[in-house]
């Protein structure tokens, strides 16, 4: 990284911020309690109207539980593996699987316990972009729209999430699935070589 690079990666920080606070379901005023950090100042961090310090950034990433350089996006130093930085959300587990808190595709592997009262139906949510999923183990009730499905392993889903949608555990065991996921709509495209090729 070159001196002319610096503030173009500073500039990021506040999306990336405001990003990963809304993966991980918290509010400002909740942030701003485990960070000590005021509201102003996470507000106007994630605007990028204040210049990210390290005194700033060092317990804002101790309170996401990840690595300085991934909170600024840091350019790769030529090692392509991600270090993934599980988080529980409603009692589900959430597994990054990608590196990019920006507007790209995102990977999650998910794992949602066996849960006691299987009668009642996911709560739904709706949202811009667009999701695919690929269910690895157990069974997985996907509620879409109207509609209720039961997904197993092997399965995959895909679907628009302007549409409300909501997932639970449909069997006696956990169920883990994969879910790529595009904020501005991007799609998954799955290529394949013909047969007999």
């Amino acid at each position: 990284m070159t001196d002319d690079d610096i503030p173009q990666v500073l500039s990021a920080v506040g999306p990336r911020l405001r990003a990963l606070r809304h993966e991980r379901g918290v509010t400002l005023a909740r942030l701003g309690e485990t960070t000590g950090i005021s509201l102003s100042t996470l507000s106007r961090l994630e605007a990028g109207q204040r210049k990210p310090t390290l005194e700033l950034l060092l317990p804002l990433a101790k309170a996401y539980g990840v690595q300085l350089d991934e909170l600024v996006g840091a350019p790769p130093t030529g090692d392509p593996r991600v270090h993934p930085r599980p988080f529980t959300r409603n009692g589900k587990t959430f597994i990054p699987l990608t590196r990019d808190l920006g507007g790209g595709l995102r990977a999650f592997k998910h794992i949602v316990p066996a849960k006691a009262t299987k009668d009642v139906r996911p709560e739904q949510k709706t949202h811009e972009g667009y999701e695919w999923l690929y269910v690895l183990s157990g069974r997985l009730w996907l509620a879409l729209g109207e509609h209720d499905l039961v997904l197993t392993a092997g399965e995959a889903a895909e679907f628009d999430t302007r549409v409300p949608h909501g997932f639970a555990n449909a069997g006696e065991e956990p169920v883990e699935f994969l879910s790529l996921f595009g904020p501005q709509g991007e799609r998954m495209h799955v290529r394949a070589r013909p047969g007999g090729a």
